[in-house]
């Protein structure tokens, strides 16, 4: 097969060579874009910064085969890969102790002021005024979505004595009698949770599904904890919850309009460029950055030496799989 491996880092380059003994394998830093100069290519594997739009997919006259190196596949077309026979292959299984871990990073970041408290010191100023904290203790934590990510969550909540409450499409109650939590109704849990942490896929199922009601129905002293997608939280009514007092804080490892906050140009560049709703949540994006109450990272909640190893691992299995013949991980059917 001629295989693409775009947003290649070097060390991926390393390791993909495996493939090259059966197949010609080229990779590629940047991403996939509508300025296709591999129209040969069978199979292409790409992370979520490619966004893979009917018009860049039909550059690839020849596609067969989608490998992301991601559990999300919402930057994917999938309407498009059904009409023309590609098949897409994602990574389910890599990252439940490294996102779990990472959303309690930013929980323990929020809880305890450490973005804010480490810039002082940082600075000479000793000061302790303004970064008093809360416990985890005694909290409830309101769970959307236990997948392997959500339950590993739940695990980590259960050591720090929390009570934990959840909601999923499809509950498993054995999973809650073994880890000790119980399934409430979406709106309970809304009303309920100290801290509400997500843990679904993102796609017009799930986009906006925390938005002005959800925050409206929150304490005041609950936070938001968000490493699923950014378009599950509509970033408009978020900013307007952190800026009224509805809910106390919130720590995001994603954002809305994600890829036009990485690079804004591309808004000009670009054929498709987002509607006016998707500007102003691009701007309500850039005004959560600023709030003292909101820890944001950079989208690397899997981005462990471990995991990204493991994501590699998969992603060649599921190509390997593919040209024998063989089908592993596939989405969208």
């Amino acid at each position: 097969m001629n295989i693409v491996i775009f947003e290649a880092e070097d060390w991926e380059r390393d390791a993909v060579q495996a493939l090259s003994r059966d197949h010609k394998v080229t990779c590629v830093t940047g991403c996939a874009t509508a300025y296709n100069p591999f129209p040969d290519a069978e199979v292409i594997s790409t992370f979520i910064d490619s966004r893979l739009t009917a018009q860049v997919l039909a550059g690839f006259p020849k596609l067969r085969l989608i490998a992301t190196r991601s559990t999300g596949y919402d930057h994917i077309d999938l309407d498009y890969c059904r009409a023309h026979g590609v098949t897409v292959c994602n990574v389910p299984d890599y990252g439940d102790p490294t996102v779990g871990e990472h959303a309690f990073a930013l929980l323990l970041a929020l809880a305890r002021k450490i973005p804010d408290a480490v810039g002082r010191t940082q600075r000479g100023d000793f000061a302790q005024e303004g970064l008093r904290g809360f416990d985890l203790g005694g909290k409830t934590l309101g769970v959307v979505g236990t997948g392997q990510i959500g339950r590993r969550v739940i695990k980590i909540a259960k050591g720090f004595d929390m009570e934990v409450i959840a909601f999923d499409m499809r509950p498993d109650t054995s999973a809650a009698q073994r880890l000790g939590f119980r399934y409430v109704a979406f709106d309970d849990l809304i009303a309920a949770c100290d801290v509400l942490t997500l843990h679904i896929p993102g796609g017009p199922a799930t986009e906006g599904l925390i938005g002005a009601a959800q925050f409206a129905a929150m304490k005041p002293s609950a936070v938001l904890i968000n490493t699923a997608r950014g378009g599950v939280v509509d970033a408009e009514a978020l900013l307007n919850a952190l800026l009224t007092g509805q809910i106390a804080g919130a720590a995001l490892d994603v954002l809305s309009q994600e890829p036009w906050l990485r690079d804004e140009a591309q808004i000009f560049r670009s054929a498709t460029p987002p509607a006016p709703e998707g500007l102003r949540s691009l701007v309500a994006s850039h005004a959560l950055l600023k709030l003292p109450n909101v820890i944001v990272t950079p989208h690397v909640a899997y981005d462990t030496r471990e995991a990204v190893e493991r994501i590699l691992a998969i992603s060649l299995g599921n190509m390997e799989a593919f040209a024998q013949g063989a089908l592993r991980h596939v989405v969208g059917v």
